[in-house]
């Protein structure tokens, strides 16, 4: 072959490689990068989350929105809710269940919220930001006391628990009230929300009547609503309505009540 043709060769090759005719230059490309797999903490720290944040440490004046620069720090907990199929002592089912996952976001005049994140089609969506962060704070705080521990919320009585094998010890004093300081077994606790709870869970009568978990159904998801103590109780069908009505708006922005103002 003479310079000529090799040269012409040459950039008929290059010129196939160009305009990736040649097998070899689609596979040193490789296939395309896939995006960045959406979590929780993406969810949280999005431009338009942290928007809103600004918008939510600004309210009633407290700093100027300008200022309120809100951040997001560590990663999201799970939040579990006491189980329905626990209380009604379906065989081998967990104290709690999983209803969403929190973040901890802070501005820099000290305030503290709570993100709720839940996946649905399309990846992870903030429904929620609640005042103060006790979603996370208790998460830490169970870790310290029992590691490695399941960390729960009896929604009615808004009480938080740490339970680990057939021991349940009380992270705050409305759990205190409940089962005393030192905790109780498991089997007694399960004994306890049993006989509070029995016949209110999710497709009893009580249920029916749209007083599960102390919820008003037909409420505006204006503000997270809580149980008080002697509001009865549908387990996890409470904070699972609560969310339904997050849902219905982009992101619904609540604070959180003291039950016992109720």
């Amino acid at each position: 072959m003479n310079a000529r043709a090799m040269g012409a060769g040459l950039l008929a090759t290059a010129t196939l490689l160009l305009l990736g005719v040649l097998p070899e230059a689609a596979a040193a490309e490789g296939p395309p990068t896939a995006p960045a797999a959406p979590t929780p903490e993406r969810a949280a720290s999005a431009p338009e989350t942290l928007d809103t944040l600004a918008r939510f440490f600004a309210r009633d004046g407290a700093v100027a929105r300008s200022a309120a620069a809100p951040r997001v720090e560590g990663a999201s907990v799970p939040v579990r809710i006491l189980s329905p199929d626990f209380v009604a002592g379906k065989a081998g089912a967990p104290v709690a269940r999983v209803e969403f996952r929190a973040s901890r976001a802070v501005s820099p005049d000290g305030q503290k919220a709570s993100l709720w994140t839940v996946e649905r089609a399309g990846g992870w969506q903030v429904v929620n930001i609640a005042t103060g962060d006790d979603e996370i704070r208790y998460a830490e705080q169970g870790g310290r006391l029992l590691p490695g521990g399941l960390v729960f919320r009896e929604p009615q009585i808004d009480a938080w628990y740490v339970q680990k094998g057939v021991k349940v010890l009380p992270l705050d004093e409305d759990a205190i009230r409940a089962v005393g300081r030192n905790g109780t077994s498991l089997g007694a606790y399960r004994d306890r929300v049993a006989r509070v709870y029995g016949d209110k869970l999710p497709g009893s009568a009580y249920a029916k009547k749209g007083a599960a978990g102390g919820y008003d159904v037909a409420a505006p998801p204006a503000e997270e609503k809580r149980a008080g103590a002697g509001a009865g109780a549908g387990m996890a069908a409470g904070v699972s309505a609560a969310l339904v009505l997050a849902l219905t708006a982009t992101t619904a922005i609540r604070r959180r009540r003291d039950p016992r103002r109720t």
